[in-house]
């Protein structure tokens, strides 16, 4: 399931970065299911990416937003 930018932007920073790290391992999974043809469910990949770019860019407003201040 899909995170909606709303409930990212709520998270802290440590959040956000558990958050990423887990998405990233599951996205080695599922490019590895993907090679040896057992994926169940392919639209995972993308959506998973997308998630994992949402907070790569509120990380990086955190920090913008930090420096500024």
């Amino acid at each position: 399931m899909a995170t909606k930018i709303k409930d990212f932007r709520e998270m802290s920073a440590d959040e956000l970065g558990t958050a990423r790290r887990d998405m990233k391992e599951e996205a080695l999974h599922l490019r590895i299911q993907k090679e040896s043809g057992q994926i169940e469910n392919p639209a995972r990949i993308h959506q998973i990416r997308r998630d994992i770019a949402r907070i790569e860019t509120i990380l990086s407003e955190k920090r913008n937003a930090e420096a500024s201040n």
